[in-house]
């Protein structure tokens, strides 16, 4: 099966109008990167770009494409982008700071601040891998973290918890695909680069967006090798022990039982010996009903066999 002009065509806008959710305009090589469903070459993505797209479909204003009626979203980056990168210094120190915790084995930079997008004042989502059978007690104390934080002014919020047997993800839709694909790593390439193996799915959705991501290159002057703590390796042993997995079972149902109610829209696999969200799925839903009314033919868009194109405009 050859791949139409048309569905080339489309595949772009949808991966502009998703992004639009965010007002969020992308660069021809972010639009590259993060093409829905259809793996085209740089350049066959270019030659669209520079053909009869816009103005017909899209807009495109310093260089950043966007929804026609949206030019206003170019503006509104310029201003997120120097507001993400007067966090980026702080997301990696507090970034190593949870990776000092016991048993955490990955940490990573998730949610807006991932693509620069940070509005001023925005917080830093993470997302944390611990060691099997320690999650809870591991997550105790990285809150310990988000505490200390708060009263430096400024809000960290490590919302997702896996241990490394659950690094293959069940919840398996265009959103989650840009958040496994988005995920800036801090500390723990190995787990990192076992999470993008696990969750090679994520190519359906996004065939072009292997490894890490470019905005990795915002944190890099700021990361440095994590010493060794003797601290963290006299806590892991002394609670690696029968007495330290019953502890983080016992914080588990405390913790669940508080969050079942507090919490509506929780499902059974948001909290689990191997898994805590602090997000559920509304968010997901609100992003993917934006993406649908945006681009409403977005589903006759499929995965390619062949990812030429037939025709030039």
């Amino acid at each position: 099966m050859r791949t139409t002009w048309f569905d080339a065509e489309q595949a772009i806008v949808n991966t502009v109008s998703y992004v639009d959710v965010f007002d969020y305009p992308l660069t021809p090589a972010e639009i590259h990167r993060y093409l829905i469903r259809l793996p085209l070459t740089s350049a066959e993505t270019t030659r669209l770009l520079d053909g009869r797209l816009v103005p017909a479909r899209l807009s495109r204003r310093d260089g950043l494409y966007m929804l026609p009626g949206r030019e206003d979203v170019a503006e509104l980056r310029r201003e997120r982008l120097a507001a993400s990168r007067e966090l980026w210094p702080a997301a990696v120190t507090y970034g190593r700071l949870i990776a000092r915790m016991p048993f955490v084995r990955m940490v990573a930079v998730t949610g807006s601040l991932s693509v620069n997008n940070v509005a001023h004042g925005g917080d830093i989502d993470y997302l944390v891998v611990t060691a099997d059978d320690h999650l809870w007690v591991s997550r105790a104390f990285v809150l310990l973290i988000v505490r200390w934080a708060a009263r430096q002014g400024q809000e960290v919020c490590p919302n997702y918890f896996l241990s490394e047997r659950a690094l293959r993800l069940s919840d398996r839709n265009l959103y989650t695909a840009h958040e496994v694909a988005q995920m800036v790593p801090l500390y723990g390439c190995g787990v990192y680069d076992a999470l993008r193996r696990a969750n090679d799915w994520t190519a359906r959705y996004l065939p072009n967006a292997a490894g890490a991501p470019p905005t990795l290159n915002e944190a890099r002057p700021y990361l440095r090798r994590l010493p060794n703590s003797s601290r963290r390796g006299l806590l892991e042993r002394t609670l690696a022990t029968p007495a330290g997995r019953r502890l983080d079972h016992w914080e588990m149902a405390r913790k669940i039982r508080k969050f079942r109610g507090i919490y509506h829209g929780w499902q059974e696999s948001d909290f689990s010996a191997d898994t805590c969200k602090g997000h559920f799925n509304r968010h997901k839903q609100r992003v993917i009903s934006a993406y649908t009314q945006r681009a409403p033919v977005a589903a006759a868009v499929g995965p390619a066999d062949d990812a030429s194109v037939e025709a030039t405009p």
